[in-house]
């Protein structure tokens, strides 16, 4: 019997088949939007996911207080000897820093500015941090000078019109260099476009002394990463000479990390699928509109269908079914133009070197996709509906 219903809801959607089509526009623009959207956000996840999993869920994170850069927020910097309370705190087996700073580069009679990166030549842990490959050229060594290596886009890309090559010759901050190799692409472009100099020639360029940016510190296998992040900050606070919640300085855990970037995507995925949740409420007053004349088209129908012994569940089932068949043939529509749109952004994102945004279509959220549209389509006609199941048989009949 349901069967028979579907095919008769079908039927006589295809007799309208313009109609039919102006009514799903709504329904597939909203369903297009929530897909695309929900899949992007998906696919950063994911790949968020992978980039942290490649560092290790067993390194530390210690970080200044305040925000590098702005005038109106002083910054105390970490040190070697924070450093060094970092490696002798038990728990922890290996400690690291880098230096960040801003850089004026030179080439062809061409001025950039980028990030700076100085790091020692030979430290372990923050090669596994970054966890990035030579592709062209080599590493910088310990306490070499006059040696800069640069990110993927000087390589490939178009900084300074004519391409950089090996052996080529920058200006850092006005001083010469010769660059001795290219890192492979990190996916996103603030990394692809900073430039890497050995810790010491950093602290020369910029007059400093006893100064990093930020610290890493590798915890032991086995061991508790947050119990082992809670003994630093202790080590920390006494060493700096600071009280508890006033902290200068601040240690991030994997987890914490991975909360945060989820608490941002799930808030932007939410405000994002509002918007799209717009296109949806106008697809349904769209599909409430059609199902209304739909039935004053089929007054006479519905008459006939009642005189021959059609209860008034039937009939509302009928165009609750027909109503759902709108919204679902939309809801099919709007997942398949959703997913051509996340793929053309992550193409369009890969191409400008942004390769970290990806898309994911779990089946759950294709499937889900489907029933809600379906479900929302039975809703917006439930009304009609209602009215089309009430119709008394011989006024139907008489209705000119």
């Amino acid at each position: 019997m349901i069967w028979d219903f579907f095919r008769y809801g079908i039927s006589n959607l295809r007799k309208q088949k313009l109609r039919s089509w102006l009514t799903m526009m709504g329904i597939f623009i909203g369903m297009a939007s929530v897909v695309s959207l929900v899949s992007l956000g998906q696919g950063l996840e994911s790949s968020i996911n992978e980039q942290f999993e490649a560092i290790g869920v067993d390194k530390l994170i210690i970080q200044p207080k305040g925000i590098f850069g702005a005038p109106t927020t002083e910054v105390t910097p970490l040190t070697k000897n924070d450093l060094k309370i970092i490696e002798n705190t038990n728990g922890i087996i290996d400690g690291g820093g880098i230096i960040i700073k801003v850089a004026k580069i030179e080439y062809n009679d061409i001025i950039r500015y980028f990030t700076l990166v100085g790091f020692e030549a030979d430290d372990e842990l923050v090669g596994e941090i970054y966890n990035i490959d030579i592709e062209e050229g080599r590493e910088l060594k310990k306490g070499e000078k006059g040696k800069v290596v640069l990110g993927h886009d000087f390589l490939r890309g178009n900084i300074f019109e004519k391409q950089l090559d090996l052996r080529d010759r920058v200006l850092v901050n006005d001083d010469d260099f010769k660059v001795a190799g290219f890192y492979e692409t990190f996916g996103n472009k603030p990394d692809d476009q900073t430039i890497y100099l050995p810790y010491d020639v950093i602290e020369d360029l910029y007059d400093v002394d006893d100064e990093y940016s930020m610290l890493f510190a590798k915890v032991g296998a086995g061991l508790d990463v947050e119990v082992v992040a809670e003994k630093l900050r202790k080590n920390l606070r006494k060493s700096r000479g600071v009280e508890e919640d006033n902290e200068d300085f601040s240690i991030q855990t994997p987890k914490e990390l991975l909360e945060s970037f989820a608490v941002i995507l799930n808030i932007l995925q939410i405000f994002l699928v509002g918007i799209a949740a717009i296109s949806l409420v106008v697809g349904g007053i769209g599909i409430m509109n059609t199902m209304y004349t739909s039935v004053l088209e089929r007054t006479k129908e519905i008459g006939v269908m009642k005189s021959i012994g059609a209860k008034n569940s039937d009939i509302l089932i009928i165009f609750l079914i027909e109503s759902g068949i709108l919204g679902l043939v939309g809801g099919g529509i709007g997942v398949f133009l959703g997913v051509g749109f996340s793929k053309l952004v992550e193409i369009i994102a890969a191409g400008a070197g942004f390769s970290v945004i990806k898309v994911g279509f779990p089946l759950p959220l294709i499937i889900g996709t489907l029933i809600f549209a379906f479900i929302v389509g039975s809703i917006s006609g439930a009304v009609p509906a209602y009215k089309a199941s009430k119709l008394k048989p011989v006024d139907a009949l008489r209705y000119e």
